[in-house]
């Protein structure tokens, strides 16, 4: 299920009432841009929840930049480490976890987040994920003469991926973040993935 820009209502959310009425884990996936760190702290505040950053993680435990390690070692090497730290993370459990764009390219990756928990792939637009990423330069993907390009091609191949494994597909065309954070929680309390 696809949600529209109707669907977007802001929903009511009852404090602590959503940690009784979802356990295990929430996964986020989607491309550069979609949001998921931002919609993923509000999922966590809104349900009590912790939430993890899987880039900000692997930064933390090796000491250095995504763009460094991408720099020294490769997509490929950078690919490796962000596996490792997946088979950790979605081990947890009642977290809230943002993963990276191209986390879904691991087919290992992409069994631990489906298996481990309730994924939504936050769909975004390629124009969006273009403003969105227009001026961050910690994306070494995008260094390109032409970030559009790339971003249009990487969606080409992701998107696919991201919808494998999906437990709902949430439009981020409109409404804040928080609103998105609280439509994804009504969903799950009506029971609403595939």
């Amino acid at each position: 299920m696809v949600l529209t820009q109707s669907d977007l209502a802001p929903h009511t959310v009852q404090g602590s009432a959503e940690n009784k009425l979802f356990e295990g884990n929430l996964f986020l996936v989607g491309p550069m841009g979609a949001g998921k760190t931002t919609v993923g702290r509000h999922l966590a505040d809104l349900l009590g929840r912790a939430f993890i950053d899987s880039d900000h993680e692997i930064e933390l435990r090796t000491g250095a930049t995504i763009p460094w390690i991408f720099e020294k070692e490769g997509e490929l090497g950078f690919r490796l480490r962000e596996e490792s730290v997946l088979a950790e993370l979605t081990a947890m459990s009642n977290i809230v976890l943002a993963t990276g764009g191209g986390a879904v390219t691991s087919e290992q990756s992409r069994r631990y987040l489906h298996s481990r928990g309730t994924v939504i792939y936050l769909y975004t637009p390629v124009s969006m994920q273009v403003a969105r990423t227009s001026r961050d330069r910690n994306r070494p993907l995008l260094q390109t003469s032409n970030p559009e390009v790339r971003l249009r091609e990487l969606l080409e191949i992701r998107d696919p991926l991201y919808r494998s494994i999906a437990h709902h597909v949430v439009m981020t065309l409109d409404g804040s973040a928080r609103e998105l954070a609280q439509k994804i929680i009504h969903l799950i309390q009506r029971n609403d993935i595939k």
